[in-house]
């Protein structure tokens, strides 16, 4: 339980004044383009990562919406509730409106992974053409989607937008504007909701680090140029226009902290 505390303490002063969720959009759109010049010149040295079937690729960022969804669920369930408990707004009935409506964060989040993810298979089978042959310099189309083509030992050549770096980015930028909650947070030192929310709060700073780390590794040796940038732009408008547009009016999921714009000073980790 020490160690616990200790690494939140820790967690939570490397994320003070909020200069970690200000600068991470301008670091996933660095690591695009740095990433992608350095694939581009050859000089990325052969590592596991490369080969998709990694462990980190296979069981976390292929399921990366699921991870984010199941750990933040419980958070911000429980932080809503007790900071609208702390802070005497409102009786027991509103503040579990609250939380539901807090939580409704979460089914835009499914929302936009859903749409989005459709979208860009529909480009990609919409712009391929599949190979036979298996040469990529002289593709046929020979059938009408991706599947079809891999059924039939094909290779399809279409625009692959990054999934991955539209996913990582998105997940990584909800995490930190979620657990911005803990500065308006009150809790006893000894209590067990505090070990509940320290680990919660410890597991989503870990796992934001895990979809940075695949996200560079994506820039370094997947996909072109274009359709990483493409794929993180989309991320990064995503987490904008629902944090730093949607979430401010009165018709919606809401920001962590109620009734404070992410402007503020106050909106951030500033203890």
């Amino acid at each position: 339980m020490e160690r616990l505390e200790r690494c939140g303490r820790r967690l939570r002063a490397a994320l003070a004044a909020g200069r970690v969720r200000r600068r991470l959009p301008w670091l996933l759109l660095a690591i695009v383009v740095l990433g992608s010049a350095l694939k581009d010149g050859d000089l990325v040295p052969e590592t596991p990562l490369q080969n998709k079937r990694n462990l980190l690729n296979v069981y976390f960022v292929k399921v990366a919406w699921a991870w984010t969804f199941w750990l933040l669920l419980p958070f911000i369930t429980v932080t809503t509730y007790q900071f609208a408990k702390s802070k005497l707004l409102y009786g027991r009935m509103k503040s579990i409106l609250t939380v539901l409506r807090r939580l409704g964060a979460l089914l835009v989040g499914t929302a936009v992974w859903y749409v989005c993810t459709r979208v860009f298979m529909y480009i990609e089978n919409l712009t391929g053409v599949c190979s036979s042959s298996g040469k990529v310099s002289e593709p046929r189309r020979l059938f009408d989607s991706k599947q079809e083509c891999h059924q039939h030992n094909g290779i399809w050549n279409g625009f692959d937008i990054s999934g991955h770096c539209f996913l990582l980015s998105y997940c990584a930028l909800m995490i930190m504007e979620e657990v911005a909650v803990l500065e308006g947070l009150s809790i006893d030192q000894n209590s067990k909701l505090r070990v509940v929310i320290n680990a919660l709060f410890v597991s989503l700073c870990f796992l934001t680090m895990i979809w940075v780390f695949m996200f560079l590794s994506t820039a370094l040796y997947f996909h072109d140029f274009s359709q990483k940038l493409i794929g993180a732009l989309i991320g990064l408008s995503a987490w904008y226009g629902t944090y730093r547009s949607w979430y401010l009016k009165p018709f919606s999921p809401g920001l962590p902290l109620p009734n404070i714009p992410l402007s503020s000073k106050k909106y951030g980790y500033s203890r």
